[in-house]
């Protein structure tokens, strides 16, 4: 049995807070609603950041500029959610997370979403209000939610979207970090042994007056240019950064810049999977919400990354304004993967054409996975190897000279 700290709210809205002994986060849970109480949040009471964790899990990437992380936008849906299921008003709701919310951008927030809301706006119409926050896709599947009367399970597919999102990325990013520390621990070594270590051999070379064997010179020639212009190696980087990003943020360079990608073999197949699964569950979520399929589609083309995917399911959404249904103008792209294809017409034929899109979506999910696994497995030895050769190269350089000063043959 282990303790833990729970916020929860009563029927009448008043948040209580205590400590429950239970085996596991689901069992507070039970004993919680036994109790006449709908849990909030719940946590661990030891280790001090246990209350910030909610039932279950959340996003951790920030969401720009608005100071609201996605972890906490995911806090706010789920906690939306309970509250909604639990049949508590929706102003009620509002002002119960206004009273249990750390973030103060985040409460700021929801107190002018709860002033609209009593003032007689709409839910959806008050989220617009606030685009760095709630996107369009969050925004019309509430405004679904309201027009169907389904608020309820509209806010669940929101909370399972959004965790599915994340547990994508995460997939991505977190298979990154191990080679992005083996680049940085390689860098550091390498501008180490350049600028501190050679440089120490080149004296020795200089007071012996002999001619000095090419690879070393070499060696000694990159030494000098990272000892001396290191500030100017560094300002060529950061001038050559700012360039790229100024050129891939214009409409042309974005859209060669993303076209370069799928041209390159090693890292188109994961492109497409992972363009694919963000297409087909974003587009499943809308239509199933009740988002007409055209205006999910100019959703869906809004939240895929790819510009040259982006214009493909424009195209695809200018087909279906004419009638010509989905699966045959996807294929006319020549950029979706044949499964996905074959599975959506399946959908569409059958008449279950959104329960299909998230089968989609989930296939390439694993999809995802299995292709960084397979490309980590490759980057991971290529990267040691890499950086074995330069340092090899350093060490035998010098080694080199040594011989060939003292006339040693090597």
């Amino acid at each position: 049995m282990s303790e833990f700290i729970y916020k929860a709210t009563d029927r009448s809205g008043k948040v209580i807070e205590g400590s429950i002994d239970a085996e596991n986060e689901p069992a507070v849970v039970s004993k919680l609603r036994r109790m006449g109480y709908i849990p909030i949040r719940i946590g661990p009471a030891s280790g001090g950041r246990g209350l910030a964790r909610s039932i279950n899990l959340k996003i951790s990437l920030p969401t720009p500029f608005s100071g609201v992380s996605a972890k906490d936008l995911m806090s706010f849906t789920q906690e939306l959610s309970t509250l909604i299921k639990a049949g508590l008003p929706l102003d009620r709701g509002l002002s119960i997370i206004i009273e249990i919310t750390d973030n103060e951008p985040l409460k700021v927030i929801i107190q002018e979403l709860l002033k609209d809301v009593r003032g007689g706006k709409s839910f959806s119409d008050a989220l617009t209000k606030h685009p760095r926050v709630f996107n369009r896709l969050y925004v019309n599947m509430i405004k679904a939610g309201e027009a169907g009367g389904v608020m309820n399970v509209v806010l669940e597919r929101l909370v399972d979207f959004l965790q599915r999102s994340q547990e994508l990325k995460s997939t991505v990013v977190n298979a990154m970090i191990y080679p992005l520390i083996l680049i940085v621990v390689m860098s550091v070594v390498i501008s180490i042994m350049l600028i501190f270590v050679v440089p120490k051999f080149v004296d020795i070379f200089d007071t012996m007056g002999q001619e000095i064997p090419l690879p070393t010179q070499i060696l000694l020639s990159f030494s000098m240019i990272m000892k001396n212009f290191w500030w100017l190696i560094i300002g060529f980087g950061l001038a050559c950064y700012y360039g790229f990003t100024k050129y891939v943020s214009t409409e042309k360079g974005r859209l060669n810049w993303d076209t370069a990608q799928l041209k390159l073999a090693l890292v188109k197949s994961l492109i497409l999977k992972v363009e694919v699964a963000r297409f087909s569950r974003t587009l499943g979520t809308l239509i199933t919400s009740g988002v007409p399929l055209l205006q999910a589609l100019a959703i869906v083309k809004e939240v895929v990354g790819n510009v040259v995917i982006s214009n493909s399911i424009a195209t695809i959404q200018k087909a279906v304004k004419e009638g010509k249904g989905i699966s045959t103008p996807m294929r006319n792209t020549e950029i979706f993967p044949s499964l996905a294809m074959h599975m959506i017409r399946v959908g569409e034929e059958t008449g279950n054409m959104e329960d299909m899109l998230i089968r989609v979506a989930d296939t390439y999910d694993r999809e995802v996975q299995n292709a960084v696994k397979r490309f980590i497995s490759f980057l991971e030895p290529a990267l040691i190897l890499l950086m074995s050769l330069v340092v090899g190269f350093i060490v035998l350089s010098i080694i080199w000279a040594i011989f060939s000063i003292n006339d040693v043959s090597f």
